[in-house]
């Protein structure tokens, strides 16, 4: 139990990794390439990020929980305020996109970090391996 603190030092949670985009090994901030793609490698600690298999889970939670909040929220404020179609199109357009793109960053990154923390591999093969 003494060396349980030393495996985790410097290594952040599953919450500020999934928010912040931390590498789940040394905590830089270079879990990401692009929008939603994952960098090949950690440019911090050369972390195999490549490895790691998420899947498209996170797409699926976040699509429906995204639509199911836009659409309620589209639907309150029109039966309330009755607005003109264009609000509709300026408020709720950006607002998706938005909230597409950051959920999806998130969901990727929770799952990558919980992986990672896990030791978790395909099912059938072997653990994930540390470098």
């Amino acid at each position: 139990m003494a060396n349980a603190g030393k495996e985790t030092q410097g290594q952040p949670g599953i919450v500020p990794a999934a928010l912040f985009g931390l590498c789940p090994r040394c905590g830089a901030r270079t879990l990401f390439d692009g929008v939603a793609q994952f960098a090949p490698r950690c440019r911090a600690c050369t972390l195999d990020l490549s490895r790691f298999n998420v899947g498209d889970g996170p797409a699926a939670f976040v699509t429906m929980i995204v639509g199911a909040l836009i659409v309620g929220l589209a639907l309150w404020l029109e039966v309330s305020w009755h607005p003109p179609f264009w609000v509709h199109v300026v408020l709720w357009v950006p607002l998706t996109v938005g909230a597409v793109i950051w959920g999806l960053r998130a969901g990727k990154a929770a799952l990558l970090a919980a992986e990672y923390q896990r030791k978790a591999g395909e099912a059938g093969g072997g653990d994930v391996r540390e470098e």
